[in-house]
């Protein structure tokens, strides 16, 4: 464990501007919002975001309460402990502990070596289970002590949860499986997880209140499996990743959200999609419901926080749609467009409006990669000898940024149509000329 600077800034200014604004939404990050978790109260939120920030709002002020930096990096995941305090953990491969006032964490727990990307909380509130792009899991006794390593998956895990019975953890992962942790196995007495293999690359996870267990990824479906791992069902829930899910805490619904701005509410007894939740367009990253299974709400690529009535598919408060102005407006009809709206969070298209979290591409063509001047590349980046050209960009995102450039810190996607990737290539050489 180590200690690091950081600072914290309350927000007094901050809080009186937010009450002004309508209750569907939340607003305060200078970038997409990436992670969401709810106090077991359901009075209480915690976000964090691809501007490396972490706020503590109150849902029933509507009003953000502070402010917390520490992560070098976004923060992609974050959890309410059982004793009220809060986990966050980001790009850095950091976790850091929270208690409720505090200016700082009280613990950092280190050694993973890459991105953390899912956090979990057991029943009991004894272990935080944490899941990394170092193709890990670990689980973290929170009375202190040595984490246990759940190693195997191939590529990165982009998800973690426990069974209710708290015994059992669940990992999903970009090598498209699922992996199934019983007692015995976390115990060290001995034994292997229970490996499915799905058909498509899996970005997140959970498990319903009688066992049942939910996972998505990059094909756009929602399946469904028993304790044992056997598949019970799928839906397609977008016609793109799915990239977060939520479970109501009565277990009967699933909330699955896309990469191109749409969430699915999903019967999970019938299967079916009870009602598509419409935003702006852009990528949703985040989604939680509150304690009465009823309300749900989701952080995405415009920096807003919303609340919807997940039984009538309507937003709490104000209308959403249009606010921010779709940047990609100008681009209606652009096949390419439409496939670069998965990447408008993190990219932007001309010089003028520099980098986000990740760099500029004006002037990708002919330009050697992780060169652009003014951006903190990874070591890993700057020794690979790529040209981006639109041979390359396509390959790409046919086999996915982690096998084609290693040590990226770029959210994992491909783009299985190679009509997609044409368009998408024939876009960006229409607008990223300086």
């Amino acid at each position: 464990m180590i200690k690091r600077t950081f600072v914290v800034v309350m927000v007094g200014v901050l809080a009186i501007a937010m009450a002004a604004v309508a209750q569907a939404q939340l607003r305060g990050h200078g970038g997409p919002v990436r992670a969401l978790a709810i106090s077991p109260d359901g009075k209480l939120a915690i976000s964090g975001s691809f501007d490396t920030s972490v706020i503590r709002w109150s849902l029933e002020r509507n009003a953000a309460v502070e402010v917390l930096r520490f992560h070098e990096g976004a923060v992609n995941a974050v959890a309410y402990l059982l004793d009220g305090r809060v986990a966050t953990a980001g790009e850095d491969g950091r976790i850091a502990l929270w208690r409720p006032g505090e200016p700082q964490p009280v613990t950092v727990l280190t050694g993973h070596t890459a991105p953390v990307v899912a956090l979990a909380v057991s029943p009991d509130g004894q272990t935080l289970a944490s899941a990394s792009w170092d193709h890990s899991a670990r689980l973290w006794p929170l009375a202190g002590g040595a984490p246990r390593v759940l190693d195997g998956h191939a590529q990165n895990v982009n998800g973690v949860a426990f069974a209710r019975d708290g015994g059992t953890v669940v990992t999903v992962g970009y090598d498209a499986t699922l992996r199934i942790w019983p007692r015995q196995v976390l115990s060290r007495d001995g034994g292997a997880p229970a490996v499915i293999t799905l058909p498509a690359p899996l970005n997140a996870v959970a498990v319903a209140p009688d066992g049942e267990i939910v996972t998505a990824g990059a094909d756009g479906k929602v399946y469904a499996l028993s304790t044992a791992g056997d598949v019970r069902g799928e839906i397609e829930a977008a016609q793109a990743p799915v990239i977060a899910l939520a479970l109501s805490a009565d277990g009967k619904r699933v909330a699955a959200a896309g990469i191109r701005g749409s969430v699915a509410i999903i019967d999970r007894a019938t299967r079916h999609i009870e009602r598509m939740l419409i935003g702006p367009g852009l990528p949703v990253w985040s989604v939680a419901f509150l304690p009465d299974s009823r309300t749900l709400i989701t952080g995405g690529a415009d920096r807003v926080i919303r609340r919807w009535d997940a039984l009538t598919g309507e937003p709490i408060g104000a209308a959403v749609v249009g606010a921010p102005a779709d940047p990609l407006a100008a681009y209606a009809g652009d096949p390419g467009a439409e496939v670069f709206r998965a990447c408008v969070a993190c990219h932007t298209l001309s010089p003028d409006e520099g980098n986000r979290a990740g760099p500029t591409l004006a002037g990708i063509f002919g330009r050697r990669i992780a060169s652009l001047p003014g951006y903190n590349f990874s070591a890993a980046l700057k020794k690979l000898d790529i040209v981006w050209t639109p041979e390359t960009v396509a390959k790409l995102f046919e086999i996915g940024p982690s096998t084609y450039t290693p040590g990226t810190k770029m959210p994992e996607q491909t783009i299985g149509s190679a009509d997609e990737r044409a368009a998408l290539v024939r876009f960006l050489e229409k607008t990223t000329k300086k």
